[in-house]
């Protein structure tokens, strides 16, 4: 096998962390020594053992000598676990395979240079595209101060998301559904605005049968925090804390009875009357969260659009047509005067899921 195969095996197993190693990026690592695999290990949870750590430990005294295979550049600085670089020398690694540098503007290419000037053999760029697809969450993070944005919506095929009476239940299908769930589960914040609370009620959580689940930081927006106390997600049992973002003129009485409650509320600055969303996506990268998924309803969709905050959608459609003009919309609001004014997807796929597709793709080309 070459270096191509390998690293598609080291990134099969940092997938394995999705939703465990957050603020951390996700990274699988494997130790190949005379054409066998002798040591395999991800980053399992924030915190732990980095990849390399476990897959050297995997691999013990079969290391010595060996090639190591690493979908992120190792790190050569103390956090809360001993810099890798330090692991791979110790541990006699005669190679090191990386797919991408350290996209940290603070350590980028640190470890690289550290592992070198003690000669050892460092190949990078092996399979780079997919690694940084893999963490796209943590490289805009880390490079922008804010989080990557998701936007994600059900529709007919004539663009609605619900019919006039503001019935939603369901538009797309249980494996479609369950899909929603599993990018749940990935990301770490979930975001919608508090029409959809009153009207649907929702939890907000991961559900995903047979597995163990991550639920993601429930945000709401609610300019003058008139969500009721007796909302469900208000009162989830989930690891899973609960944001209310509000204006600055919100009542102080209404802070102090959802705050009890154990919600967080976040005043952020408005803009025409509403949350201002590119302020709020500053103020949400200071607190760590590093990737969002919005799930609207329409007004909150159009806004986040409008207000350039979206990097990549994942629009569900279902064979339905409802065939009038007073549905709701997918975005509400203002659209622009021409054509030309439109946003572009790029890199567009089409997934399939029973009946349903999903069209997913990205605002900005890479």
């Amino acid at each position: 096998m070459d270096d191509t195969t390998y690293m598609q095996l080291a990134l099969h197993l940092a997938e394995k962390g999705r939703g465990w190693t957050t603020p951390n990026p996700m990274v699988g690592a494997v130790v190949i020594k005379d054409g066998k695999i002798v040591g395999r290990g991800y980053h399992e949870r924030a915190g732990g053992p980095h990849a390399e750590v476990n897959a050297i430990d995997d691999a013990g005294d079969q290391a010595r000598g060996a090639t190591i295979y690493v979908t992120l550049e190792p790190c050569n600085h103390f956090g809360r676990t001993p810099p890798c670089t330090h692991k791979i020398i110790d541990a006699g690694i005669r190679r090191v395979v990386v797919a991408m540098t350290d996209p940290n503007p603070d350590v980028k290419g640190g470890g690289n240079a550290y592992l070198r000037d003690r000669n050892i053999e460092i190949t990078t760029g092996i399979l780079e595209k997919k690694a940084r697809i893999l963490n796209e969450g943590f490289v805009t993070w880390i490079t922008t101060g804010k989080p990557f944005v998701i936007a994600k919506c059900a529709a007919t095929l004539d663009g609605r998301i619900a019919t006039r009476t503001g019935d939603s239940r369901w538009v797309t299908g249980p494996s479609a559904r369950q899909f929603v769930h599993r990018i749940r589960h990935g990301v770490h914040g979930i975001m919608v605005g508090v029409q959809t609370v009153i009207k649907d009620n929702p939890s907000l959580t991961t559900r995903l049968e047979g597995e163990k689940n991550s639920d993601p930081t429930r945000i709401i927006l609610d300019t003058h925090l008139s969500i009721p106390q007796t909302a469900k997600l208000l009162h989830q049992k989930s690891d899973a804390a609960t944001w209310i973002v509000c204006g600055p003129n919100a009542p102080d009485d209404r802070r102090m009875d959802l705050e009890r409650t154990g919600s967080q509320i976040l005043t952020a600055p408005l803009k025409d009357g509403r949350i201002d969303l590119s302020a709020l996506m500053k103020q949400l990268g200071t607190e760590g969260i590093t990737s969002l998924l919005i799930e609207g309803g329409g007004t909150v969709l159009g806004s986040a659009f409008s207000a350039g905050i979206v990097d990549k959608i994942c629009f569900f459609y279902a064979p339905k047509i409802l065939g009038g003009d007073d549905g709701v919309p997918i975005c509400s609001g203002t659209g622009p005067d021409s054509m030309k004014q439109s946003l572009s997807i790029h890199n567009m796929t089409v997934h399939r899921f029973d009946a349903d597709v999903m069209l997913q793709g990205y605002l900005k080309p890479s």
